[in-house]
């Protein structure tokens, strides 16, 4: 039992579950941020241009005989416009981080020498000074 517990506390310290529950988090209150932004200043910003339609309130009516069935597809596409904007805001960070990793790989780093080769400057000093 005590090796289970060691093992699941050495996979929970480990750096790739804290990334990953820090993503979760944050990925959580950018998912709130999103949906103001749709709801709060591109969708009033539609509905201005659209003649004040309310996309989320667009529904489909359908008569059967006695039943009508409604059908919220402005819902669908609220839910849409928030993914595609998740989704662009997303892809505008991952191509930032990845311009940034693109200028550390670039800097050229000088290699630190080796032991052997540190030991060979060592003697050679030591030889020049003789």
């Amino acid at each position: 039992m005590k090796k289970i517990i060691n093992e699941f506390k050495e996979f929970a310290i480990k750096g790739n579950v804290m990334d990953m529950a820090v993503g979760v988090i944050i990925g959580g209150a950018f998912g709130k941020i999103i949906t103001s932004l749709v709801n709060d200043i591109i969708m009033p910003a539609i509905s201005l241009i659209t003649g004040r339609i309310n996309i989320s309130e667009l529904t489909l009516s359908v008569n059967l005989g006695s039943e009508e069935i409604n059908i919220n597809y402005g819902a669908f596409l609220q839910n849409t416009l928030d993914f595609l904007i998740v989704a662009l805001c997303v892809f505008v960070i991952i191509k930032m981080i990845n311009i940034f990793k693109k200028k550390q790989i670039e800097e050229p780093k000088e290699p630190k020498p080796s032991n052997e080769e540190t030991l060979l400057t060592e003697i050679r000093d030591i030889l020049k000074t003789k």
